[in-house]
C-alpha cells in the first residue's frame, strides 16, 4: 500500500500527467459552469423543499445555502471523474509501460459500460448524500463521511477503468478490488484542498492501477532471477 501510494504521488507531478490534469479541469469547469447556469434555480428550489422538513429556520436557509454549493462542487468533481475516464487510457497505458513494461494491454473499457459505471455511481452518491446531509454538521465525523461518500463517486468507475485494459481475468478482479475502497479514500482526500481537487481523479486512477499491477513487477523480477 505504501509503495502504491509512493510512486503514484511521484507520478502525478510529471509534466505529462499535470498536463493532462489541467486539460481535464478546463473542460470539466466549462461543463459545470454550463450545468449550474441552466439548473441552478431548479437545483436551488429542490434542496429548500427537501429541507423543509427542518423545524429549525435557521438551518433551513443554512443547511439549504451549503447543500448547494456542496451539489454544484460534487458536480464538478463527478464531471471531472468522467471526462478523466473518457480521457485517461493513453495515458495509463503509457505510465503502465514504463513502471510493468512487461505487462500487456488486454482490452479496453467500453465507453458505455464505464459511463453508465459513473451514473449508478453518481446516483448511489446523490442518494446517501440527500438522506444524511446533517451528518456534515457533525464535527469529524461529517468529514470523514464526506470522504467515504466521495469515495462512492471514484471506487467502481476507477476500478472497471483499469482493471478493464490490464486484467482480463474475472477471478483476478475479484481478488484486486479488496483494498479499493482505502485506496478511493485516499484519492478523495484531495477534494478537501482547493485547487489540487483536480487531481483527485486521475490519482485514483493511477492509484488503482500500481494496485492492480504491484505483483507483476515482482513477478518479472523473480522470473529474471531464475
Amino acid at each position: 500500500m505504501q509503495q502504491t501510494v509512493i510512486k503514484s504521488f511521484k507520478d502525478i507531478f510529471s509534466a505529462t500527467v499535470l498536463l493532462f490534469t489541467i486539460k481535464v479541469a478546463l473542460i470539466s469547469a466549462f461543463i459545470t459552469a454550463v450545468a449550474v447556469w441552466l439548473f441552478g434555480g431548479v437545483l436551488t428550489g429542490f434542496v429548500k423543499a427537501y429541507l423543509g422538513w427542518i423545524p429549525w429556520e435557521w438551518l433551513q436557509t443554512t443547511g439549504a445555502s451549503v447543500a448547494t454549493i456542496a451539489i454544484a462542487y460534487m458536480l464538478f468533481i463527478l464531471t471531472i471523474a468522467v471526462v478523466t475516464s473518457f480521457l485517461i487510457e493513453p495515458l495509463l497505458v503509457k505510465l503502465a509501460a514504463k513502471h510493468y513494461p512487461q505487462v500487456k494491454v488486454v482490452g479496453s473499457p467500453s465507453i458505455t459500460a464505464s459511463l453508465l459505471v459513473s451514473l449508478k455511481a453518481a446516483l448511489l452518491f446523490f442518494v446517501i448524500f440527500l438522506f444524511t446531509f446533517p451528518l456534515m454538521f457533525v464535527p469529524l465525523l461529517g468529514a470523514v463521511w464526506m470522504l467515504w461518500l466521495w469515495s462512492i463517486l471514484i471506487k467502481e468507475p476507477t476500478f472497471y477503468d483499469v482493471s478493464s485494459l490490464f486484467i482480463a481475468d474475472k477471478e483476478e478482479r475479484r481478488k484486486k478490488k479488496k483494498g479499493t475502497t482505502l485506496l478511493a479514500m485516499i484519492a478523495a482526500g484531495f477534494n478537501y484542498i482547493p485547487v489540487l481537487n483536480i487531481f483527485s481523479a486521475v490519482f485514483a486512477q493511477i492509484l488503482f492501477m500500481h494496485h492492480l499491477l504491484a505483483d507483476k513487477r515482482i513477478a518479472s523480477s523473480e522470473l529474471y532471477n531464475v
